[in-house]
């Protein structure tokens, strides 16, 4: 009897751990959606009411030089210009994907002490039981 009671707290403790890490990763997700949905609407507003600007503010540079002889110079400062801006965005956008945290990271680390601890205690010679409940760094 004492045999198929320690299964079956052993059992249950482990449905427990992986319930938890669920939860854990459930919540991250949830978090991770709300924000990416957010984030897309913002960036759709920002960009039509970005390009509605440029577009205003290139026709009006375009009409005040037209006149001149320098309306072709005019216009390709304003594509030099447009050109820059848009190489920072691009390489701003590419350094935010390479270095952002990974996303998921709260469940990852929780997963990896688990499996550090699972390690430990296969491991005759490190001197923990299944009984000990000690945190690992």
């Amino acid at each position: 009897m004492a045999l198929r009671q320690s299964v079956g707290d052993l059992a249950s403790t482990l449905l427990s751990i992986v319930r938890t890490r669920l939860e854990l990763f459930s919540l991250e997700a949830s978090e991770q959606k709300s924000q990416l949905i957010t984030l897309l609407g913002m960036a759709f507003a920002m960009l039509l009411f970005l390009t509605l600007a440029l577009l205003v503010f290139s026709i009006a540079v375009a009409l005040y030089f037209w006149p001149t002889d320098h309306r072709y110079l005019a216009l390709c400062v304003l594509a030099l210009v447009y050109g820059v801006l848009g190489l920072g965005l691009l390489l701003t956008v590419r350094h935010k994907l390479l270095y952002s945290p990974m996303p998921f990271s709260a469940t990852v680390d929780e997963l990896r002490r688990d499996l550090a601890l699972v390690e430990r205690l296969r491991d005759p010679s490190s001197g923990l039981h299944a009984n000990d409940r000690t945190e690992l760094p």
